[in-house]
């Protein structure tokens, strides 16, 4: 199995955030988060191969599919890890190709086979976090009628590498998800919500939501009424009404029994938070 070292050093920096219990949640905030679309920044490589991943970024941006993918195809047998990742979520997205989750899982795992020591700090980072993630969303279900089978403690191993390595926001509200679950490990709500809180820090949405939540209703084992309004807020003021209506209802529930002090507490707590 490929990233068996990188994923042992990613699980000996989760370990040091592991608390302890158990907790099931609502239904729709178990969706597991896909990594972002939006392209980062190239490995540098030889200058034939860079021309042919711009023309591959160019004719994907003019429309013509067709040609980038062989233009991209090209530079990725080359090595272009940028052309790989492209690629991998056309693959994995049905853009502009058919939809084939084995060839977006290939391209995906070598980028983690060869970049899984990216500095954390380099502006690749991202897109390397992001083909974890991906590998992660891939190992959790399986694909159909392929050797990639559903292996739950794979999948949260590459979440938590992601989390823990590159401090991947999606990855942090994944492995939360599933500690809070115990899909691929045990149960484990106070470590799940360590990596929602390191995650709605960073403004991941669904993470703040899944925190505000713990906190209001005290699953957690800590009760903080208006420290989960004020991220129940934050998460519903930024959520996406079309597909987080989960979102909203958590909020409008919460407020709906909320009591005039948790109320006037929170709203103090987000003049604090906007100020940060």
């Amino acid at each position: 199995m490929p990233i068996s070292d990188p994923i042992r050093r990613g699980l000996r920096c989760a370990r040091l955030i592991a608390l302890g219990a158990g907790l099931s949640t609502p239904a729709a905030a178990l969706e597991v988060v896909q990594p972002s679309t939006s392209a980062p920044v190239a490995i540098g490589t030889s200058r034939s191969v860079g021309e042919a991943f711009r023309s591959g970024m160019r004719h994907y941006n003019e429309g013509n599919k067709t040609g980038a993918v062989k233009a991209l195809e090209y530079a990725a047998g080359q090595g272009h890890a940028m052309a790989r990742w492209k690629l991998g979520r056309m693959y994995a997205d049905g853009d502009g190709v058919p939809v084939d989750r084995l060839r977006a899982y290939e391209h995906f795992s070598k980028i983690a086979d060869a970049y899984a020591d990216e500095n954390p700090e380099s502006p690749n980072a991202r897109f390397v976090s992001n083909a974890f993630v991906a590998l992660g969303s891939f190992y959790l279900d399986g694909i159909r009628d392929t050797y990639v089978k559903s292996d739950p403690v794979r999948a949260r191993e590459m979440f938590a590498y992601a989390a823990s390595y590159f401090g991947d926001s999606d990855a942090q509200y994944n492995v939360a998800r599933l500690c809070l679950e115990g899909v691929g490990g045990p149960k484990d709500v106070k470590q799940a919500v360590r990596w929602f809180n390191l995650a709605a820090e960073k403004g991941h949405v669904q993470s703040q939501a899944m925190l505000g939540h713990l906190l209001f209703t005290g699953a957690a084992g800590m009760r903080q009424r208006a420290r989960g309004l004020m991220w129940l807020t934050l998460a519903k003021d930024s959520a996406d009404p079309s597909r987080d209506e989960w979102i909203v209802s958590l909020h409008d529930e919460a407020m709906a029994v909320a009591a005039d002090t948790d109320r006037m507490a929170a709203s103090s707590y987000l003049q604090q938070h906007a100020k940060k």
